[in-house]
């Protein structure tokens, strides 16, 4: 390097990603950033697994993103579908999805739930539940859903819920008249040139994919290509709130038409502004950090650091991919990585990620 080179300013968030590699809180990462207008920094670290032998990460990996499914498909759709005058936040799941209501001793509450509700996590439904132990089939995981107790006032209490996605994709399939998947590839992958989003990857790209894990309880099997979330594996790989593959390039694409959209006058975006500004306000109750679909810096220990604004929003994915993005700043932050591998144990992506949008940030500042 010449003496006058700059030093490159996102060095001190690469080497923490680097420490983290080597503290094995991860195999590796793929990363990057969108800032001023354009992608100025991506990469990659680390391998498939620990092993020395193992294929390495590269900037264009992809990655089951599991969560970040809930807003690069399922928010996104319910999106373009509000934007359309399609879908109407204040619908009634009971209106579109009849069994939510039927039959069922809490049908009061029932009754009340609105797409609205699933989108901001306050529906009352639980937050997890193991369906796929008993529903093996996408009939049944349907079933199971609509059959869970609402253990709240729809709008009084936030727990995020992935029963609550289920439905809400399923809800959007009963709008479109069409599968998720086909849906989100055509409306909303496409135009925005994310040629390397989708759920279920064919067989020959599978081996192109970080595995997730080595899966002990459920398919006894390394899970490589395959969606890990076990209820969206019952779900034949495509559901709501999980099974979407991605990688670096294709979510910051996607980042940008939110960051860039214009007013719904220009005609000029896929997504508008008056969209985004309506799915990035907080929800009720008070107290919650969730936004329809999305979630914002919460006041505490966010995931996103200290530097995001309060017009931010982001998601986590639980295979340890996440997505942030500063709607004034008109900034964004994409971190793949498999901190699942080989378990479900590590924990230590909760400290990484503050540290590294921390240290991103000041790489802009």
């Amino acid at each position: 390097m010449a003496a006058n080179a700059p030093a490159n300013p996102f060095a001190p968030a690469e080497q923490l990603l680097a420490s983290a590699i080597g503290q094995r809180i991860m195999p590796g990462c793929a990363y990057g950033v969108y800032a001023r207008g354009g992608v100025c920094w991506t990469g990659a670290l680390g391998g498939f697994t620990y092993e020395s032998n193992s294929p390495r990460i590269a900037p264009g990996t992809r990655f089951d993103i599991a969560s970040l499914t809930k807003v690069v498909a399922s928010t996104a759709a319910a999106m373009l579908l509000a934007q359309r005058n399609r879908l109407d936040l204040a619908l009634k799941l009971g209106d579109l999805l009849p069994g939510f209501v039927i039959g069922r001793e809490d049908s009061h509450r029932a009754r009340n739930v609105t797409l609205a509700h699933l989108l901001a996590h306050s529906a009352g439904l639980p937050g997890y539940v193991e369906l796929f132990r008993a529903a093996q089939t996408p009939a049944q995981m349907l079933t199971a859903c609509l059959a869970l107790p609402i253990e709240a006032e729809p709008g009084t209490r936030a727990v995020y819920s992935d029963p609550g996605f289920i439905l809400l994709g399923k809800a959007i399939e009963v709008i479109t008249g069409e599968r998720l998947d086909l849906w989100c590839a055509r409306e909303i992958h496409a135009p925005l040139g994310m040629t390397s989003t989708g759920f279920n990857p064919r067989a020959p790209e599978r081996a192109l994919i970080p595995p997730t894990e080595i899966d002990r309880q459920f398919r006894q099997r390394t899970i490589q290509g395959e969606v890990q979330d076990e209820n969206a594996a019952a779900m034949n790989g495509i559901a709501g709130h999980a099974g979407l593959f991605s990688n670096v390039s294709d979510l910051l694409r996607f980042a940008a038409a939110m960051i860039e959209a214009k007013p719904a006058a220009e005609q000029k975006t896929l997504f508008h502004a008056e969209t985004i500004a309506r799915f990035c306000e907080r929800q009720p109750p008070a107290g919650s950090s969730r936004a329809l679909g999305w979630d914002t810096p919460s006041e505490e220990a966010s995931s996103a650091g200290h530097l995001f604004s309060s017009r931010s929003i982001g998601h986590l994915g639980f295979s340890g991919c996440s997505l942030w993005m500063d709607l004034d700043a008109r900034i964004a932050v994409v971190l793949l990585t498999n901190r699942t591998w080989p378990d479900r144990q590590q924990q230590g992506i909760k400290t990484l990620r503050p540290a590294f949008h921390d240290a991103v940030r000041a790489a802009l500042a």
